[in-house]
């Protein structure tokens, strides 16, 4: 079993900043893509941004400039600096992993519980 521990949720005001940690645990090889994704109530779940094992980064163009993500592949772990913060960015913030338990293993796909982020005018 592999789980995932996200932290770093909150409320901040427009204009700041807050940094989400996803950790994970359990039986992993290895971890290949490492994302972060958002969601509000009634609407579908959102890539933010995504950041592939060799440290290749996408972001929706929505917080290209003002989000940052970044991992540790020793110690399995992703984070997303959020700067800048807007009003539009509050949401349930996910961390997904997409990794492998062996090294003749398929991928699999795994959620964290997902972390409040509410930027309040």
């Amino acid at each position: 079993q592999v789980q995932l521990v996200e932290s770093g949720g909150g409320l901040v005001q427009v204009g700041g900043s807050l940094r989400l940690s996803c950790a994970a645990s359990g039986s992993i090889y290895r971890i290949n893509n490492m994302a972060w994704y958002r969601q509000a109530p009634g609407k579908q779940r959102e890539l933010v941004a995504l950041i592939s094992i060799s440290g290749t980064t996408n972001y929706a163009d929505s917080v290209k400039g003002r989000f940052t993500i970044s991992r540790d592949n020793a110690k399995n772990t992703v984070s997303l600096q959020m700067n800048s913060l807007k009003p539009e960015d509050t949401d349930v913030y996910y961390c997904n992993i997409n990794y492998q338990s062996s090294i003749w293993g398929s991928g699999n796909s795994v959620w964290g519980q997902g972390t409040q982020v509410t930027v309040s005018s």
